[in-house]
């Protein structure tokens, strides 16, 4: 039976590009490396997100994968944040786009959304206790 998400996994082109834009604008905290096991090269980058939920990054990504709505599959990662106008203005700060403004989404929780180095999409989410998620969370029906 499952129990959660213990990580996403993102190849990328630029690591120290990817563990800035995770870490220091997004507040992920880089924990350890593995190396390749027959060659040593370096391989994975660990990012501690909460608990026991890791971003993991993969080095030496060479193509691009460009995002498309039609296209099944992957479409984005969603972080949940305490305070969503504070990491929107934080992300600014640090010298990236929000793709999308702080705004209440049909689901009636706050949203915004930014794009990482690789063209990832990442929807930042506050949880309002009145949406369907905070709902859930608190045991409550919908």
């Amino acid at each position: 039976m499952l129990t959660g998400i213990t990580h996403l996994a993102l190849t990328v082109k630029d690591m120290d590009k990817a563990v800035d834009f995770y870490c220091r604008v997004l507040g992920l905290k880089k924990v350890f490396e593995l190396p390749e096991p027959k060659t040593g090269a370096p391989w994975i980058v660990y990012l501690h997100l909460d608990k026991k939920q890791f971003v993991e990054l993969f080095y030496n990504g060479t193509t691009d994968n460009p995002w498309n709505s039609s296209l099944r599959g992957f479409n984005h990662i969603c972080f949940e944040v305490d305070d969503i106008n504070r990491i929107a203005a934080h992300i600014k700060e640090s010298g990236y786009k929000l793709d999308t403004e702080p705004k209440l989404g049909v689901d009636k929780n706050w949203q915004a959304w930014v794009t990482d180095p690789d063209g990832v999409r990442i929807e930042l989410m506050q949880i309002s206790p009145d949406s369907p998620h905070g709902k859930i969370a608190a045991g409550l029906p919908l």
